[in-house]
């Protein structure tokens, strides 16, 4: 019954999946801690302009982050490629040790990985390989590119980012807006938070626990900006206008 094939569960695109969580998850948070904290001026318009100039720039700005990031990776996997290729042809001895190192983190004593060891030296990019997952534990860089990863990252900030401001624009009043604003934002982080704890694998205890986390710190974040304004704004309508 042991040797029978099973089904395992894993996450899948795990790199794309986070790219489009911490996307999602500052666009929503951001542009809500933003619209709310200016919405203590008292003006709508304000607020639209204020929020779709940082709906703008943040999604580009995310976009251009995660593109650069994952370049950065891209290259460094094809420099460290190189450089363990030119080791394994000028330094045999010494890689072969290493191979031998690193089973012995295994417990896998040295007689019994000699054969496995013998084995990678006859398929020299098989050896390459191992080097690359196991000495120097690098991913290597999915053929969709970089720029699928930028993409992401900026359309899931963008469309966290539009949620929280739909009340801005459907209502004429201010008060009105940010309080619908606000359950709205509230209701999206509850079930977010939720949703991005199921899709990892998490029970729903844990998932429970993150709902909860994600919506205590949009919360703080939107109350912060929130009293941060209506300070600065108190402070400059007690002082004049100098």
């Amino acid at each position: 019954m042991s040797d029978l094939p099973h089904a395992e569960k894993h996450p899948s695109n795990s790199d794309l999946m986070r790219n489009f969580i911490i996307g999602f998850s500052d666009g929503l948070t951001v542009p809500f801690a933003l619209t709310a904290g200016i919405s203590a001026l008292g003006s709508r318009r304000l607020v639209i302009l204020a929020g779709v100039a940082e709906l703008a720039s943040g999604a580009i700005s995310m976009g251009l982050g995660a593109y650069l990031a994952a370049a950065a990776d891209a290259k460094q996997y094809a420099v460290e490629e190189t450089r363990e290729k030119l080791e394994i042809i000028e330094q045999p001895l010494a890689e072969e040790k290493e191979i031998y190192d690193i089973f012995s983190e295994y417990g896998i004593h040295r007689l019994e990985a000699c054969l496995v060891v013998e084995r990678l030296k006859e398929n020299p990019e098989m050896w390459l390989k191992f080097m690359m997952d196991f000495e120097l534990k690098l991913t290597p860089p999915r053929v969709r590119g970089s720029w699928i990863e930028g993409l992401i990252m900026g359309i899931s900030y963008l469309f966290g980012g539009v949620l929280p401001m739909i009340p801005y624009f459907a209502f004429k009043t201010t008060n009105h807006a940010l309080f619908t604003s606000i359950g709205i934002t509230v209701v999206i982080l509850l079930a977010f938070g939720y949703g991005k704890s199921k899709v990892m694998g998490n029970t729903g205890r844990d998932s429970l626990a993150s709902a909860i986390h994600t919506l205590i710190v949009g919360v703080i974040a939107a109350g912060a900006s929130y009293g941060i304004v209506r300070g600065i704004n108190s402070v400059h309508i007690g002082g004049g206008t100098r």
